[in-house]
This record gives C-alpha cells, sequence and structure tokens, in this order.
C-alpha cells in the first residue's frame, strides 16, 4: 500500500529492483496453519507493482517515450491498490513466511494476460494481452521482445520455481474498483475462480491451451468447498461476498494457466509410471514442453502446436522430428482416453486450488479527491485490512482441519 507523502513520485524508476520478489513477514495469527500445511500455501498479487523500468520512460536524446502525466494516469487506474496490503496481512496471519509480489507496474506488463501487444482501440479487459496503453504505441518491436524478455520471462520464472511446486493453495490478491461503470458499488470482496469463456460457452477456448486438457476441467479453478468456506467466514464477519462478479478470470490469468500446467505435471507423472522408458525420449520431451507452455512463450513449442493442431508447414529439418513427437502425442492422448486420469485429478486432494481474490479499495486505500493520487494509510483502513487477512487465514485452517476430508 502507498504511504508515501503526498508530492512524492507515484512509481520506482529505481534500476536495481527485481521483476517480482519474496517479501518475508513475520507471523501474526493465533492459529497459523498447521506445519504439514504451511509450505503448501502461496499468495501472491502480480497488479500491485510500483516499479516502471527508466529506460522505458525516454528514447534517444532524451525524448520522453510517453507523456508523463498519461503515465500516471494509467499507473494509479491499472494498479491494484491495497494488493500488496491484504496479501502481507493474509501470509502473516497464516505464519507462512512469505508472500510474493510482482514489482514491475502493471500499466508496463500485465503478467495476468497472454504474452503479446493489445491492439488500438481494444476495450475488453478480460482479452487484452500483456503489454497496454500507453507502451502498445510508444514500444518498437524490438522494445516489446525485450520487455517481455526481462520482465514477463523472468516473473514467470520466478512462479515456476517458487510459487507453483507442490502446492495446494494459491491466494491471488486483487483489488478493485469501489463502483461499477453503472455506479452500483460492489461488494466488499469477490472471489475469482470461474474461467471468462467456459462461463460463456460451457467448454475451454479453441486454441489456446492444447485439446488435451478436459473441458470439465475448466468449471472452476478451486475446490468449491475452499471457495465456499472463505465466503462464509467473511460473511460471518460482516463482510459481503460474491462470485465472479463483476467479471470472472480471463484465460490468461496465472490462475487459470496454473491450473492447465498443474494437469499436464499430474498426466505426466502417470504417464511416465506406465512407460518410465518414455522419459528420456526426445519425441516425449517435446511433447511435455508443449502442454507445459501456458503462457505460449516457447517458439518451438508453439511451431509444434501449430504443425499438431493447425497442420501447418514447417521447414525440412523439423518435419521428422515433429512427426516423432506427433507420434509421442497420439500415445499419450490414447493413455489418457482409456485412463482414469481425469477422474482422478479432478477428485484428489491433491488437486491445488488457485483462487482470484478482489477486495475493495476503499477498505484498504482512499484517494485524492482533487489529484487522483492515493493518499497515506489511515489506522482504519489497516484494521481492515488485518481483518480481512485473519477471516481468510481461519478459513483455510478450517478448510485444511475439517473440510478437506470431503473432497
Amino acid at each position: 500500500m502507498n504511504d508515501r507523502a503526498h508530492d512524492a513520485p507515484l512509481f520506482d524508476i529505481g534500476d536495481a529492483v527485481p521483476p517480482c520478489e519474496l517479501v518475508s513477514v513475520e507471523r501474526t495469527g493465533a492459529e497459523p496453519l498447521p506445519d504439514e500445511f504451511r509450505s503448501r500455501v502461496a499468495v501472491h498479487t502480480v497488479h500491485d507493482g510500483d516499479r516502471i523500468p527508466p529506460e522505458l520512460l525516454f528514447g534517444a536524446h532524451g525524448k520522453p517515450l510517453v507523456d508523463v502525466s498519461e503515465l500516471e494516469w494509467q499507473f494509479v487506474r491499472e494498479r491494484d491498490w491495497g494488493a500488496n496490503l491484504v496479501a502481507r496481512k493474509i501470509a502473516a496471519a497464516m505464519g507462512i513466511g512469505s508472500y510474493a509480489r510482482c514489482r514491475v507496474a502493471r500499466v508496463v506488463i500485465d503478467f495476468n494476460r497472454f504474452p503479446g501487444s493489445t491492439p488500438p482501440a481494444h476495450d475488453d479487459p478480460l482479452s487484452r494481452l500483456a503489454i497496454n496503453h500507453p507502451f502498445t504505441a510508444a514500444l518498437s518491436h524490438e522494445r516489446k521482445m525485450d520487455v517481455l524478455e526481462r520482465y514477463y520471462d523472468k516473473i514467470s520464472d520466478f512462479f515456476e520455481e517458487n510459487l507453483l511446486e507442490d502446492k495446494l493453495i494459491l491466494l491471488a490478491i486483487h483489488s478493485y474498483d469501489e463502483e461499477n461503470p453503472s455506479r452500483t458499488r460492489r461488494p466488499h470482496l469477490s472471489l475469482l475462480s470461474s474461467m471468462a469463456h467456459y462461463q460463456r460457452h460451457s467448454c475451454m477456448p479453441y486454441g489456446v491451451f492444447d485439446p488435451l486438457y478436459p473441458d470439465v476441467l475448466g468449471e472452476s479453478t478451486c475446490s468449491p468447498i475452499l471457495r465456499d468456506r472463505l465466503a462464509l467466514n467473511l460473511e460471518r464477519t460482516g463482510f459481503r461476498v460474491q462470485h465472479n462478479h463483476p467479471y470472472p478470470l480471463p484465460e490468461g490469468s496465472l490462475e487459470v494457466r496454473a491450473q492447465v500446467w498443474y494437469f499436464f505435471r499430474y498426466l505426466r507423472r502417470r504417464f511416465e509410471e506406465a512407460y518410465p522408458e518414455t522419459r528420456e525420449d526426445e519425441s516425449f520431451r517435446l511433447v511435455w514442453l508443449m502442454l507445459f507452455n501456458t503462457n505460449l512463450r516457447v517458439g518451438d513449442c508453439e511451431a509444434f502446436r501449430g504443425y499438431l493442431h493447425r497442420y501447418r508447414k514447417v521447414p525440412a529439418a523439423q518435419r521428422e522430428r515433429f512427426h516423432a513427437a506427433e507420434r509421442a502425442y497420439q500415445r499419450v492422448k490414447v493413455f489418457l482416453d482409456a485412463s482414469t486420469v481425469i477422474d482422478d485429478f479432478r477428485r484428489s486432494k491433491e488437486r491445488p486450488s488457485s483462487i482470484g481474490i478482489e477486495v475493495r479499495k476503499d477498505l484498504v486505500c482512499s484517494f485524492d479527491p482533487d489529484t487522483g493520487r492515493p493518499l497515506p494509510l489511515t489506522e482504519e483502513q489497516e484494521a481492515k485490512a488485518t481483518l480481512i487477512g485473519n477471516v481468510i487465514a481461519g478459513a483455510i485452517v478450517t478448510y485444511f482441519d475439517t473440510d478437506r476430508q470431503f473432497l
């Protein structure tokens, strides 16, 4: 949360700032998670970053790349103010030692969307791409490639190395505006677990993730029991809670991508238990890399995906390699179709839950009515964030102690 002086710079332009980091927190909760689960829960924020890399502010001869006043307006508008504060309170109450935060501002790169540059005049927030206005027009193709490699890819590597492995619960903390465009007030919190495309069409979007990912798993990114436990405890404390309101999860969100990644990891483990001789086979290795490429960033994987599902031509030097990998893919498909993998994963107590938690901004921050700039954190706002953190932590303790046995 921003607690700087009123006239301080809105964003950090320091050079020595990592794109993503673990923030250590001390335990404050009276009832932390049981020891066996403490390392299996992660809390993170991707939209409360405060840094704009200095090289993106100025071009050749010191000429500004973007209008500073417009950049400040977009920075304030795009940032999930207060999300870091709530994430810190949840992590401290659960006693898990840290939470992860993206430091790069959302106005520069949105890690909760697929890589790419959003087209001009595109106004659907759920289908935007990672690079948005004003940098879509200000950056050359080469600089956009550099931004994705230096920030998007490093954040992706950070999450895979530090947050995804062996987790049962991933809590993504966001914040949203007090009012809808219609001026009606939003609920205090919204719990996001439905995918936008699945909610509209009852199936996974074609051409985004591999078709081996079952449509039925698109129903939810989170255990309904965990989601409802969170909602029940928050409502009992006096918070008004809705589900997937006013929007569900975009397909490019980490919550969705993580679920696909987890399923294919599970499928690989089951397949290699049945066929251990495939573990070192290069054709199968390409298949798994393609399936795990849920952020669509690896060119070789996307070329193979295009060959496999869109029948695209490939250079002669690649044909035999891709043809062998296609045969390996078909073996994996036959195994999946004949196995109980989907039902086993769907009903497993080890299936991870990824849930987005939107907290209404006015509960944990406020803005100057004249300038629109964020104001210093108040005692009341900090107390509200502490209460939210304690309630969510308590709900997760109850989930592990009582609710999880019903999965």
